[in-house]
């Protein structure tokens, strides 16, 4: 069956609800750890209580992109009902986390939204698979991008703002808090509803319904599907998961020390000690990330320009060399402005990490098993995480002095060395050239 065109207008739709879902990341990356500093938890504690998004990632992802390949409801679609059942979770978690009584009360909720996320993230890669034809499909995944980089963006100025809009507190935590969690709940489901509601899903042909009436059915399909992936997977994708295990543990040491680094380089305080001062550092932080968001989806449709120029591979190298630069610099500011220069470094790194590893590898990935490759790729970014999240609190206590800016120090470290491992990376196509010039509308 040909796919109709879509117009621009019509792929921007179709992808709102992704703002939505990174609104939610967002407010994980900049609000959940300084809410854990404000329960009491320890600085060693904190990689293990952000175990709930690599792991809920690691095991909902590929799973729900196995069942969703498998699914066709002529009222609900095929990966409607997933968008619709992860919102719904998510707003739930955002609604209430704020009134999180304990600090084992606040990871329990984390694990229900980080639920909630992956389920509606992972079949909306495929969204775009199912509806766009190959000659749309870069303009589909780069207006995730954008929309990746506009809703993260928003969900860190909110932490700047509110705060000098909304005073007081409530329980254990400042009021606006309660404001950006509960605006989060309400993009959540609203934005999800948006793409449902204005992009319909393209019926699976008689053979397809075929196969999916026919499919192997039980508990364990999905995970023999996934297995299989595995074991058929290109070398490709293999160096990649090496790159992206220094990358993404690099990643998480950033985003869990972010906040206490700025309050000790450029305000001197702790949580504990100062926690007015530490309030302002994190509403900082916020701000400092809402921009390196904003310097993402500024240039993300540059790099993929550059990328047709001089190869992914070398563009993915020199993000990565950039983001690490801004990363060693950081923990060494004491000008609070001067951190918006370090961190847009990593701006333009990040903007490559959403894009730029895929046309690495996405022509040697089979079209049938898109959707299980999706999976097992998102399963290379929280693996690094999970180990994150089990050792860096011993490495940050008996090697880095339990000083958070070490640990930014460690994380632009790791990048270098994820940088050379992208030199190992040899796609075995070029890039098509669809994949560089997306049509913008018609």
């Amino acid at each position: 069956m040909r796919k109709p065109k879509l117009s621009f207008w019509q792929i921007i739709n179709m992808n709102v609800g992704f703002f939505g879902i990174q609104y939610s990341f967002g407010l994980q990356q900049s609000a959940v750890n300084p809410i854990y500093d404000m329960l009491g938890a320890s600085p060693e504690d904190i990689p293990i209580l952000n175990l709930a998004g690599p792991m809920t990632g690691l095991l909902v992802q590929p799973i729900i992109g196995a069942l969703s390949d498998k699914t066709w409801s002529p009222r609900w679609g095929r990966r409607k009902p997933f968008f619709l059942i992860g919102a719904l979770m998510c707003s739930f978690a955002l609604l209430v986390y704020p009134f999180s009584s304990s600090l084992w009360m606040a990871a329990g909720l984390l694990w229900i939204l980080d639920a909630g996320n992956n389920t509606a993230m992972e079949p909306y890669r495929a969204f775009i698979a199912d509806t766009l034809d190959a000659e749309q499909q870069p303009t589909g995944f780069q207006a995730q991008s954008f929309f990746t980089g506009f809703g993260q963006t928003l969900a860190n100025l909110s932490l700047f703002i509110f705060p000098l809009l909304i005073i007081g507190r409530t329980g254990s935590l400042p009021n606006w808090v309660y404001a950006s969690f509960f605006l989060g709940a309400i993009c959540s489901i609203g934005s999800i509803w948006w793409s449902v509601r204005t992009t319909p899903e393209i019926p699976p042909t008689p053979e397809e319904l075929e196969k999916i009436r026919n499919a192997e059915g039980g508990l364990f399909a999905p995970f023999k599907e996934i297995l299989g992936a595995i074991s058929d997977m290109p070398k490709v994708m293999w160096l990649l998961a090496l790159v992206y295990l220094f990358q993404w543990y690099a990643l998480f040491c950033y985003w869990q020390n972010s906040s206490k680094s700025i309050a000790l380089s450029v305000w001197d305080a702790t949580p504990l000690e100062n926690p007015k001062l530490y309030e302002e550092a994190v509403g900082w932080t916020g701000l400092v990330n809402g921009w390196y968001n904003i310097i993402t989806f500024l240039s993300a449709f540059g790099l993929v320009w550059f990328a047709r120029k001089i190869g992914p591979k070398y563009v993915h190298l020199f993000c990565l060399i950039l983001a690490a630069a801004g990363f060693l610099a950081f923990p060494q500011i004491e000008n609070k402005y001067l951190l918006f220069v370090a961190i847009t470094g990593f701006g333009i790194g990040w903007a490559s990490m959403m894009g730029i590893p895929y046309l690495m590898v996405v022509n040697d990935i089979p079209k049938e098993r898109y959707g299980v490759y999706m999976g097992i790729i998102n399963m290379m970014i929280v693996i690094p995480m999970i180990l994150q999240t089990l050792t860096f609190g011993y490495v940050l206590k008996n090697f880095l002095g339990n000083d958070p800016r070490n640990a930014i120090t460690f994380a632009g470290a790791l990048l270098v060395v994820a940088a050379l491992g992208v030199l190992f990376i040899k796609p075995s196509k070029p890039i098509s050239s669809e994949f560089v010039s997306p049509p913008m509308g018609h």
